[in-house]
């Protein structure tokens, strides 16, 4: 999947969890979306892994720190689900 079509889908995600429109890139922290707590993250990752049929340890998800690594990630989750 390309990144593009990743980070689309990652912003409809977003969007439902936090009911407004955003717009996310790569450089994207959880500092930089008002609300964005510890039960909006759960929120927000059940809702990726939801979309993209994945799923996270919390050591993962301990390890992202932006949407660029979260990107990454869900790349990389899915090209081996391909093999």
């Amino acid at each position: 999947m390309p990144e593009d079509a990743i980070l689309k889908t990652l912003n409809r995600a977003f969007s439902l969890v936090f009911d407004e429109t955003i717009e996310l890139t790569a450089g994207t922290t959880a500092s930089h979306i008002e609300g964005w707590d510890s039960l909006n993250n759960i929120r927000v990752f059940l809702e990726i892994e939801k979309e993209f049929k994945i799923k996270f340890t919390l050591a993962e998800i301990s390890d992202l720190k932006n949407v660029g690594d979260l990107i990454s990630s869900i790349e990389n989750k899915l090209n081996k689900a391909q093999r």
